[in-house]
């Protein structure tokens, strides 16, 4: 099971204080960009070295060159920018926050690589798997809804999908004229589809989700129709992860039986970290040629897992799903933007350690 691998991750990581000053620095233009690259260049160099002394096999630049998970994607994209999202995060407390999501104010052209970059300074510093991650397509539309695309660009929303899986379809051919064997889709709005009260609110919108949902997934499938052979293709499912907090919740059961046979993917990664996501029950629509990577290890809290009850849930799971189909990870990644999630570079660490642990005692 190679890529992704029994012990994963799904790719972002805590950016050390310098890199956090460096980057409020670049946006004061305090520093120039060269100055900015050889902060980021340094920091990513750790980033590998902590994920390689941690056991993983999958190495990413912690999305170190990013102001958040998907921005790099919007940045890079002609005709892409962002406006106030109709979602909002919380959590426990009920506080909530505002962010940004995608919106089309002109057509859509790649006209310069996305994820290339990144994925080349990573090959050349680690003899392990560099990974690469992207937003789906569906973020593009989702957090605006019916307001995502300026209709002067797109009189057709049809004319916006397909200028769009072109821009993806042109990234995966470039990534693998460099090499690069495993691309992760961080989706959030599908994830964000489990949750009954989110499916009220694109009700509430003008949207059947269940409509939405069928349409997502036939857009991810022309995207996924140019992957190159040999390339894995994962998709991570994310109810959304902001400094500890959240935007969705509910089990995959909704979805499951649309997504997990309909999309074309080798491997999902979804999560499973808190009694928010339901049981383990819609493992059962899992096709025997897909994996399932379980995200039991929270990246919101510092608190550490218990590697026997951990290893109980994955037993749990297999009630459902093969365990010669699964592996483990944490359930997200631990800054979907320089802030970060209130753990520790040291609590990361030994998160990440332990999902290796974990790993290692159920598969040898």
């Amino acid at each position: 099971m190679a890529p992704p691998f029994r012990a994963d991750h799904v790719g972002s990581l805590l950016r050390p204080q310098e890199l956090k000053n460096a980057f409020r620095d670049a946006h004061l233009r305090k520093i120039d960009g060269n100055a900015f690259r050889e902060i980021q260049d340094r920091c990513i160099r750790d980033a590998i070295k902590l994920q390689e002394d941690a056991g993983l096999q999958s190495i990413t630049d912690g999305e170190f060159r990013r102001g958040s998970w998907f921005y790099g994607f919007v940045q890079a994209v002609e005709g892409l920018t962002t406006k106030d999202a109709i979602f909002t995060f919380h959590d426990e407390t009920g506080d909530t926050v505002v962010f940004q999501g995608a919106y089309a104010e002109g057509p859509l052209k790649r006209a310069k690589g996305i994820t290339t970059n990144e994925f080349s300074f990573v090959q050349s510093l680690t003899k392990r798997t560099p990974k690469v991650t992207m937003p789906t397509p569906c973020f593009m539309h989702f957090f605006r809804l019916a307001e995502a695309v300026d209709p002067k660009a797109y009189p057709d929303l049809d004319a916006f999908w397909t200028d769009l899986i072109a821009v993806y379809r042109a990234e995966l051919a470039a990534l693998d004229k460099l090499g690069c064997k495993f691309v992760q889709f961080d989706e959030v709005p599908i994830a964000m589809l489990c949750d009954p009260k989110i499916r009220r609110q694109t009700a509430a919108n003008g949207v059947d989700a269940m409509k939405l949902l069928d349409k997502y997934i036939e857009v991810f499938n022309e995207v996924a129709k140019g992957k190159p052979a040999g390339m894995t293709i994962t998709m991570h499912l994310c109810k959304g992860n902001y400094k500890g907090h959240w935007m969705a919740e509910g089990d995959y059961e909704a979805i499951s039986e649309r997504l997990f046979n309909g999309a074309n993917v080798d491997t999902f990664f979804l999560e499973y970290d808190s009694e928010r996501a339901g049981g383990f029950e819609p493992l059962r629509n899992v096709p025997k040629s897909k994996n399932v990577v379980l995200g039991l290890i929270s990246s919101k809290t510092p608190q550490m897992e218990s590697v026997d009850a951990l290893r109980k849930r994955v037993d749990d799971a297999t009630r459902y799903i093969s365990l010669e189909q699964l592996g483990v990870s944490p359930q997200c990644g631990f800054a979907s933007s320089v802030g970060g999630n209130p753990l520790t570079i040291d609590d990361e660490r030994r998160k990440l350690a332990l999902v290796v642990e974990l790993a290692r005692k159920i598969w040898n």
